[in-house]
């Protein structure tokens, strides 16, 4: 029986579903994707195009890679939330998204690319105290 991945955007307008495992799981420290997901990076997981199913209303984002290729961002057209990516370099494939994924357990990062690009700021000091859920706090006046 094979594995299958849903998701769905931040408002569940756009939703999917992935049959199998992902070709790989990267990490991506270049420009576009930094600047796409408003952090140091993104987190995908690469299918086979003809595995995905993806139902609602998405708007698409094209540019040309360094290497020359067309790349495809696509986005909910309610929430924004970035859904999948295309590349006419894999163009059997589409990168899902991890966090989008109702359930990504099993999966894991197992490459960084452009890590040359990663800002210092994209990692996490021993020293930062984390919590488990938001909070109660608030900034001093």
């Amino acid at each position: 029986m094979n594995k299958k991945y849903t998701g769905k955007c931040l408002c569940g307008n756009v939703s999917y579903i992935a049959d199998g495992q992902p070709k790989v799981v990267a990490q991506c420290h270049c420009e576009e994707c930094r600047r796409l997901s408003g952090t140091g990076h993104t987190v995908g997981a690469m299918f086979p195009s003809d595995a995905v199913s993806v139902t609602g209303k998405v708007s698409q984002f094209k540019y040309l890679s360094g290497k020359g290729s067309e790349v495809t961002k696509a986005f909910c057209a309610t929430c924004g939330s970035p859904v999948y990516g295309t590349n006419t370099r894999t163009p059997d494939h589409m990168t899902l998204t991890l966090g989008t994924m109702d359930d990504a357990s099993g999966l894991g990062i197992e490459v960084v690319i452009f890590e040359r690009d990663k800002p210092h700021w994209d990692q996490l000091d021993e020293n930062v105290i984390s919590f488990p859920v938001q909070p109660d706090w608030k900034p001093q006046n």
